[in-house]
């Protein structure tokens, strides 16, 4: 048991708390969301998976291009109006390389060009330059020359001059950001020689030599990207006659080892014809096409490449994250599956007993109330169906509606009123044991009803002495509306279909409030009910488990509760769970490296509970970012085949789940929303839990608003059996 001081601490964390309103409680969740998402958008422009455009145009007319442009050179200069076209001279080659950098190929280009004293132009696409800026700092370092090829490689003719700003804005961003440099060369993507210009690329040229820029066609293609051969692609390469030339060449776009080859052929060969292998301008005698980038344009820049880097990163480790919930999502149905199985086969066997002896001594029923007006009557009701023998403790936690008042003028028999200030569940339950008059202690919730056969069914494990404390089968009365029939799913799959394996493997994380029993000297023995955590039940069955008890899930022990009818009150009830549970686990951590059942529970109890309620949770999500991402960005056919094939895995678990507990299948229509809307608020639920606990941030209980729509199974009460003695004890 925890010492007073640090009891005192804890559970000052666990009822003080924040008073800010919903909205501001999401922000934080929803920036991560929001910044998660943009660093996928961020990923796929640069991945050219948005706005990328590979068409090409088809043959158009040429009469309005000027003939100086047709007959002329593959360098043209339109700006400030002018209209010429300029040359390489004789024995000057240009060898231009487009579509990198690549980080496999374009580091070998360079070192072919090192190796023979050869420098060349490298139009550079703004996505490689913003994935690879270390590749366009090498190529200014060894003085090549740097151009524009477009941000994303679309075919400008069929752009807005808005876009085309965009394409030439963006790609100079990445320039800066990887070398600190402008340019002022820009070749066009799908470009051929000067005679291809015609109708609609010559105004695009026009408009971007306005902006200032030299736009550079080439006098020769390798059409190395047909990977012709390396004899080919030389024999192609080569000018007539000792002309000089513009040479267009790949780095990038897919598989270049024979551009590579034949450059490393290619470079000696026309060397030894007198050719120099020069910058483009160089070659021309004009001053450098780079201008350094300082100030403001500069740092806008380095954060740019910074971003992308980021996106890269964050999106590598999204999806390592997505690989290991797949693992773990894959690996607790599975488990789900089998154990469930082997406990239902264990329990339903004809010859099961719990013990030698089935349990008929009487039960002490405790039903904490705070505010519980709408509900208490239904659930004393259900309490006297009850067909074993039992008396009834409601604790009035100080409330103000009137709830001690209704049982008390009910008149039942064996039913009494406890009423004590308000001090918290805990204090309520701690209360109701010392005055329980028996030795085995049924705790319920104030908006719970009980089948007449549920106390029987949850005191039966108890012929075990080796047994402290049973789960029964907490299910969702209210299911008629979208949100309970959600919740209802999550009940039965994600609840009772996880508590017969936690069953099988002896390491129940929770007792659920709404229904569950205890010896009375189990809890003795761990000090009673804490409040230390706001998740009392999570905590005091991991304290049973710690002092050598076993915990058991009965499934016949069936309890009817109120769900939560709104996302507001889902989302403070399931705010409550996380965070409690995250308490509980720390709380015990120590087990992991204690020994006997303390140990065991802490090697296996705890990392069960940390990986399925609190880390698959938290990234199961990813899921449907990546099904997003995949549908509007990447192959749409086989992102939502895959998805749908989880879907179906997760039908196949929750059909197993409804068949064991003889639910009807109709709710299951809504598993596919479920999935796609209830696990985000359970998601943003757990990361705002994550970063109060990391925060050091503070949660008070916040008391959820009933209907009473629950009611009470069967007629009229009937006459109620009591038990035969028994100790009694002083209202305390």
């Amino acid at each position: 048991m925890a010492s007073p001081d640090r009891r005192g601490r804890l559970a000052a964390m666990a009822r003080a708390g924040s008073r800010r309103r919903l909205p501001m409680r999401l922000l934080l969740p929803v920036l991560v969301l929001v910044a998660m998402m943009a660093m996928l958008m961020l990923r796929g422009y640069v991945h050219s998976e948005i706005l990328a455009d590979h068409r090409i145009q088809p043959e158009a007319a040429s009469d309005r291009v000027p003939e100086e442009i047709l007959d002329g050179g593959p360098v043209i200069d339109t700006r400030s109006g002018r209209t010429t076209s300029l040359r390489v001279p004789d024995h000057h080659l240009v060898l231009t390389f487009d579509d990198g950098p690549d980080p496999t190929w374009t580091p070998k280009v360079l070192d072919v060009l090192e190796k023979h004293h050869a420098h060349a132009v490298f139009f550079v696409t703004g996505t490689m330059a913003s994935r690879y800026p270390e590749l366009v700092q090498r190529m200014v370092d060894e003085g090549h020359e740097v151009g524009l090829h477009t941000f994303n490689h679309p075919d400008l003719s069929y752009q807005s001059k808005g876009r085309i700003d965009w394409e030439l804005s963006q790609n100079q961003l990445a320039l800066a950001g990887a070398a600190g440099i402008r340019t002022s060369l820009f070749r066009p993507p799908y470009s051929s020689f000067a005679d291809a210009m015609d109708d609609k690329s010559w105004p695009v040229t026009k408009y971007i030599g306005a902006r200032g820029y030299l736009t550079v066609v080439n006098d020769t293609d390798s059409e190395d990207w047909k990977k012709p051969g390396v004899d080919e692609i030389i024999r192609r390469a080569t000018p007539k006659g000792g002309k000089g030339a513009i040479v267009l060449m790949h780095d990038s776009g897919g598989d270049r080892h024979q551009t590579v080859q034949a450059l490393d052929r290619f470079l000696p060969q026309l060397q030894s014809q007198g050719y120099e292998f020069d910058n483009l301008t160089d070659a021309l005698g004009a001053p450098s096409a780079h201008t350094p980038v300082t100030g403001v344009d500069l740092w806008k820049g380095r954060t740019w490449t910074f971003l992308v880097w980021a996106a890269d990163g964050i999106t590598d480790v999204l999806v390592v994250c997505l690989a290991v919930i797949g693992v773990l999502v894959i690996s607790r149905f599975v488990l789900m599956l089998l154990l469930s199985a082997l406990h239902a086969r264990k329990v339903r066997r004809r010859d099961f007993r719990w013990g030698p002896q089935p349990v008929t001594e009487p039960v002490s029923v405790l039903v904490p109330a705070y505010n519980e007006a709408k509900c208490i009557e239904n659930t004393v009701r259900s309490l006297m169906a009850s067909e074993h023998p039992i008396e009834v403790i409601v604790i009035d936690d100080g409330s103000s509606d009137g709830t001690a008042r209704i049982v008390e003028a009910m008149g039942l028999p064996n039913v009494r009123v406890i009423r004590q200030l308000n001090a918290g569940k805990p204090a309520a339950l701690n209360r109701g044991v010392a005055n329980a008059r028996y030795d085995l202690i049924v705790m319920m919730d104030g908006d719970t009803v009980f089948e007449p056969a549920t106390v029987r069914e949850l005191v039966q494990p108890f012929a075990d002495p080796k047994v402290g404390a049973v789960a029964g089968n907490a299910k969702v009365g209210n299911r008629s509306s979208l949100i309970g029939a959600w919740q209802h799913i999550e009940y039965v799959m994600g609840f009772n279909l996880d508590r017969r394996m936690y069953d099988v493997l002896r390491c129940m994380p929770t007792i659920p409030g709404a229904v569950g029993a205890f010896r009375r000297s189990a809890l003795e023995r761990v000090g009673g009910m804490s409040d230390d955590t706001l998740a009392e039940d999570t905590d005091i069955t991991m304290a049973i488990h710690r002092d050598g008890w076993k915990v058991v899930y009965t499934e016949k022990a069936r309890a009817w509760t109120e769900a939560p009818e709104s996302v507001q009150q889902l989302w403070s009830q399931r705010y409550r769970w996380s965070y409690g549970t995250m308490q509980a686990i720390w709380k015990h951590r120590k087990a992991v490296v204690e020994r006997g059942p303390s140990g065991r529970f802490g090697r296996v109890g705890l990392p069960f509970v940390s990986l399925f309620m609190v880390l698959a949770p938290l990234l199961a999500p990813l899921i449907d970012v990546f099904l997003l991402y995949g549908v509007v960005f990447g192959p749409t056919q086989k992102t939502i085949v895959a998805w749908l094939g989880v879907l179906a895995v997760q039908v196949v678990c929750a059909a197993y789940a409804f068949r064991l507990d003889r639910e009807p299948m109709i709710h299951l229509l809504s598993l596919p929303l479920q999935q796609i809307f209830y696990r985000q608020i359970m998601y943003v639920v757990l990361l705002q839990s994550w970063i109060t606990a990391l925060t050091g941030g503070r949660l008070r209980w916040q008391k959820l608003r009933r209907t009473g729509v629950v009611e009470a199974p069967g007629g009229p009460v009937p006459h109620q059996r009591t038990g035969d003695g028994g100790d009694r004890r002083p209202v305390a």
